[in-house]
This record gives structure tokens, C-alpha cells and sequence, in this order.
């Protein structure tokens, strides 16, 4: 397993320190390499701590699609990648590593959103695309793969664990109301025991904007 931590700020610059202690919170996830990347006008942070199995050599994240608009990371395996990527190869896409990884990037490029219907696996992963200043996260149908969010007034957080988005900074604090429901066996799907704090529900998708979450 790996872990992801995205941050999106509709106003101020990410910084280095939030981003970085989000990372070192998720280092017993992947404890190889950890790596981030920052958006030009530094609203946008991606953050990566890797397990490496797959492609051991070029396979660090975030990974930048050919023309440097999409950035992904991404936490899991997509099965039957090598048939995908020929696939895409001969359609004209030009690969940078040999992670199956790269695969939902050059999908999201050719067809958006649509892309989940080519993906099989146990993924979470968050894509940013910088021409149209859009962040489009996913979870895999049966939620093997973990991936928790937090919208504030700053804008939007998501990480593979609650823990890493406290340690960017966000509050911790009990969702009383969930944990009532937790107790009695009636727990919603998207909830945490975290105040503020969602999981983007199996087979879900989102797409944030600035100021816009959908």
C-alpha cells in the first residue's frame, strides 16, 4: 500500500511544512519514497509516500503527463495495466514510467471522468488538472482502498488516512453524532468519527473547483 495526501486552497498558498507533515504521517504506508509536487501558483500541493512494488526504477508520484498538465497520485493497483497501456501507446499517448499507475492519467486525459469505466482494481487516487484548474478524486467499487476528505472555508483536503490531514493542520475533534451511530450499529457510509471529516463513498467519485465541490 501507498498513501496520498492532496490539498486545495481556494485562496492561499499550501505550504511546505503542512504539506510535508501530512506526508511523514503516512511514511508506515510507504516507507521508500515520499515525494510532493506544488501547482505554480502553490494553491495546489500533491503529496506521495510510496511502497514500492511495481516498477521499482521510474515509478516515484506524483506523475506529470507528457505536457505537464495532469498530476497524478495514487494509492493501489489497477489490474490488466500492460493491456491498457499498449491500448493507449497505440492511440498516440507516450508513457513516462512503467507503473500501472500511469494508466488512469492518460485515461483521464483522453476521456475524463469516463475513465473509471476502464479501471478495475483497488485504487484511490486524486488527478489535478492544471489547464482547467480541476481536482477529480476516486475510490475503487468495493472501498478496499481508503480515502478521507475535509472541505473548509480554506478549501479541500483528502488523504489516504484522517491522521495525515490532522497533521496539515487540520482540527481533530469527535463527530459526537457519529460515534452515537457507530455504537448503535447505523453508520453512514460517507461519515468518519471525525468531525468534518468524510470518506468519499465506494465507486464515488468528486470533482472540485474553486470554491465548488461536486
Amino acid at each position: 500500500m501507498c498513501g496520498i495526501v492532496a490539498i486545495f486552497n481556494n485562496e492561499r498558498e499550501v505550504t511546505a511544512e503542512s504539506l510535508d507533515r501530512a506526508i511523514d504521517a503516512l511514511v508506515p504506508r510507504g516507507p521508500d519514497e515520499q515525494n510532493s509536487w506544488f501547482s505554480n501558483n502553490r494553491r495546489v500541493g500533491l503529496g506521495h509516500a510510496r511502497l514500492s512494488i511495481i516498477d521499482l526504477n521510474t515509478g516515484n508520484q506524483p506523475i506529470a503527463s507528457e505536457d505537464g498538465k495532469l498530476h497524478i497520485i495514487h494509492n493501489g493497483e489497477f489490474y490488466d495495466y500492460e493491456r491498457i497501456t499498449r491500448e493507449l501507446e497505440s492511440r498516440g499517448h507516450k508513457f513516462r514510467t512503467k507503473s500501472d499507475s500511469e494508466i488512469a492519467l492518460h485515461l483521464y486525459k483522453e476521456m475524463g471522468a469516463a475513465c473509471l469505466e476502464h479501471l478495475r482494481g483497488e485504487f484511490a487516487f486524486v488527478i489535478w488538472d492544471d489547464e482547467n484548474e480541476t481536482l477529480f478524486a476516486a475510490r475503487d467499487r468495493f472501498g478496499i482502498k481508503p480515502l478521507f476528505y475535509v472541505e473548509t472555508d480554506e478549501g479541500l483536503s483528502l488523504s489516504s488516512e484522517a491522521k495525515a490531514l490532522f497533521a496539515s493542520g487540520v482540527e481533530a475533534a469527535w463527530d459526537h453524532e457519529s460515534v452515537f451511530q457507530n455504537l448503535f450499529f447505523s453508520f453512514d457510509q460517507d461519515r468518519t468519527l471525525f468531525r468534518g471529516i468524510r470518506q468519499l463513498s465506494p465507486g464515488h467519485y468528486l470533482i472540485a473547483k474553486r470554491e465548488v465541490l461536486r
